[in-house]
């Protein structure tokens, strides 16, 4: 039995802006790297917020812990229907046409042998979890109101509207009663920092005579001889506006709440050997048999094939083992489609060849095409 896991992408790091070849870099531009408050050991400690940082926190409610078992099976047969012979020629002739070096020769005067009807279904497991996760963050300080008495609410008991189901979503909101104001610690409060491309000095060397004072035989006029002009960063002055507290020395600091909404998927295509390479029907679309969606689904158990039935139990008990601790399930959606395919047997010029007809949308795979051109040959 093939199986085909397409676990939910990770977070990626977003990389911060690149220059332009040849264009001027400002080193006193630095990507935001995480939080901009002070070091932790500078912040006060806030009850049930001790540690901080990027581990996900145990919600302190998981929600229901066993599904409910459906109350009866279903009663459908899930049956494949054959293709026609006319329909497989015709799919067959439009995949010949739709290649440049194949000859539709063998599509139009082949004789069918065989049309097999496999039994192909995919199953999929949709897990939406949230978790929380919280760290000092800031914002300049211009005398705003400075929310720092109460008792801070715990990450879990502050609500936050879920937003649509099954689909992955970020958000920050700042935790009540949190907020303090600190000098600014990349520029000691003072509001200005030192500016990196001429070292606090207000002049670099000269682009146009490369510091000598003179081009060729004459005096450098951009920098009359000196070698050195201003600053092109701070203008002269040796100092730039801290990018941190925005000129303003101060900030106001505020313990930030992450939450992420995640849809993490399980899925499994489930083949009898029939040679045909299940890697092809990611994009492919099927007919939806069963939709069970609930906080908490039960393993499907009375499908009529026993390998979806094992598909499905795996499936949820990796789940529960891999979230049900960490985050909290919203809502679980597993549905089973039905994939059609269809191998065909067919004499062409007294030799038996083999392709398959796949998918609602009919399209065509094989191995070996009789009739290619000499450049498909050699590739």
């Amino acid at each position: 039995m093939d199986r085909t896991h397409l676990l939910s992408d990770q977070d990626e790091a977003h990389p911060g802006p690149s220059c332009p070849a040849g264009s001027y870099a400002d080193p006193n531009t630095v990507a935001k790297d995480g939080a901009t408050a002070p070091p932790a050991d500078m912040m006060p400690v806030v009850p049930g917020y001790e540690s901080l940082g990027p581990y996900v926190i145990p919600p302190s409610d998981f929600g229901p812990t066993q599904p409910q078992a459906p109350s009866r099976a279903p009663e459908r047969r899930f049956d494949i229907p054959a293709i026609t012979e006319e329909l497989a020629q015709e799919a067959f002739i439009k995949y010949a046409s739709s290649k440049c070096c194949y000859s539709s020769k063998p599509a139009k005067e082949m004789v069918f042998t065989d049309l097999q009807s496999l039994n192909t279904y995919r199953y999929r497991l949709e897990t939406f979890t949230e978790s929380r996760t919280t760290e000092w963050d800031s914002e300049p300080y211009n005398g705003q109101v400075v929310d720092g008495f109460g008792v801070a609410p715990g990450p879990w008991s502050i609500p936050v509207p879920i937003p649509s189901l099954f689909q992955d979503c970020q958000k920050a909101v700042r935790v009540p009663h949190t907020s303090t104001v600190k000098g600014c610690h990349s520029c000691l409060n003072l509001g200005r920092s030192a500016c990196r491309r001429c070292v606090n000095s207000g002049r670099t060397q000269c682009a146009f005579c490369g510091g000598m004072g003179r081009t060729a035989s004459n005096r450098c006029s951009p920098c009359h001889g000196s070698g050195m002009t201003r600053c092109h960063s701070c203008g002269g002055v040796g100092s730039i506006t801290c990018t941190t507290c925005k000129g303003q020395g101060k900030l106001l600091c505020f313990i930030k709440l992450k939450i992420t909404w995640k849809n993490n998927v399980y899925v499994a295509v489930i083949d009898k050997g029939s040679g045909f390479p299940v890697e092809l029907l990611d994009r492919i679309s099927g007919e939806k048999l069963l939709t069970d969606m609930a906080p908490m689904v039960y393993p499907v158990v009375s499908f009529p094939d026993s390998s979806v039935n094992a598909e499905s139990e795996s499936a949820v008990r990796e789940h529960q083992a891999q979230f049900a601790t960490t985050c909290r399930i919203l809502q679980q959606r597993q549905t089973i489609e039905l994939i059609p395919i269809t191998r065909v047997h067919y004499v062409w010029n007294e030799k038996t060849h083999i392709y398959f007809v796949y998918g609602t949308e009919h399209k065509v795979y094989t191995k070996d095409y009789p009739v290619k051109c000499c450049c498909c040959s050699i590739l």
